[in-house]
């Protein structure tokens, strides 16, 4: 049933590990997704690299992920600007989505 993708170039993909003290909760979630929708390619993400893939242009789904401290999130892009898309996702991450661990009592 399902068919083949339409791409001709294979998805960009990139890995990064959560070091934020809360991991993927609610603020870290909404700025992936705000950063996510920023670009025209299509982005997953997921917390293993086989899958489920959740769209990363969706609120709802991502906070679903509930990804704690050291939890790898794995994401995919396919577009005009899959590589531009991984590599600000991967540096959102890495910057521990620009939060200080002080706000893990919030």
């Amino acid at each position: 049933m399902n068919a083949p993708p339409l791409s001709k170039t294979s998805p960009v993909t990139g890995s990064a590990l959560l070091t934020n003290a809360v991991g993927l909760h609610a603020r870290p979630s909404v700025k992936l997704t705000q950063l996510a929708k920023t670009f025209s390619s299509v982005i997953s993400v997921a917390t293993d690299a086989a899958g489920p893939w959740i769209d990363a242009k969706s609120p709802v789904k991502i906070m679903r992920v509930k990804a704690p401290k050291g939890t790898t999130l794995y994401f995919e892009a396919s577009g005009d600007d899959a590589a531009l898309a991984i590599a600000a996702l991967i540096d959102l991450v890495e910057r521990r989505f620009d939060e200080s661990d002080g706000d893990e009592h919030g």
